[in-house]
């Protein structure tokens, strides 16, 4: 006991406590692993999946009645099927992408068309009527006249990858969906028969 009646620290056997935790001396605990699931985004990224490029048959002009063939370009990275696998700490993920459609946007309202694959690129030479394609393809039945195309005279036509996304590991698992859309534009007219008079 001091001159003012408090409590010294350090006399005899008296023992102060401050507040404050002792020093453990010990190392600091690491943090927690991260979860399975964001480390399926890291996975996600490294796959560096891309929007494939659209092609149309009669780019770039069209007629009303002619059919157009659509596919895009082929790739793993525009296509799949790809994976990738990324590791944080003792967490391992690998994320599987598999192309399942393309929606094809072809312009007017409620135009839409969509494909089960990439399609097929149309073969060389002139495609007349009934030329489908056996897969992925359009018959325009409205001009891209410029009052319906805010002035362009031309439709715009995007084709939207749909990936479906399974990723597992870390003891989890998981499915989201990536759409990835590319972009092009098309002038559509219309065929008129000329009728010329003949000889005998």
């Amino acid at each position: 006991l001091n001159a003012v009646g408090q409590f010294a620290c350090g006399a005899g056997t008296l023992t102060c406590h401050t507040g404050r935790a002792p020093a453990t001396g010990g190392v600091p605990m690491p943090p927690p692993p991260p979860s399975a699931a964001v480390v399926a985004q890291q996975a996600i990224t490294q796959l560096n999946l891309a929007a494939a490029t659209p092609h149309l048959s009669a780019d770039p002009h069209a007629a009303v009645g002619l059919p157009v063939w659509l596919w895009v370009d082929r790739g793993p990275h525009t296509t799949g099927p790809l994976s990738a696998t990324a590791t944080v700490g003792s967490t391992v993920v690998t994320a599987m992408a598999t192309l399942t459609e393309i929606i094809w946007s072809m312009g007017p309202a409620g135009a839409e068309v969509a494909c089960a694959g990439p399609g097929t690129p149309a073969p060389a030479g002139p495609i007349f009527t009934g030329d489908n394609s056996p897969d992925c393809g359009y018959n325009y039945t409205l001009r891209s006249l410029p009052e319906r195309t805010s002035g362009t005279g031309r439709w715009p036509v995007t084709a939207t990858s749909v990936w479906t996304i399974n990723w597992a590991g870390g003891g989890q698992a998981g499915q989201q969906t990536l759409n990835l859309t590319a972009g092009t534009a098309i002038e559509v007219g219309e065929l008129q028969a000329v009728v010329v008079a003949g000889g005998n």
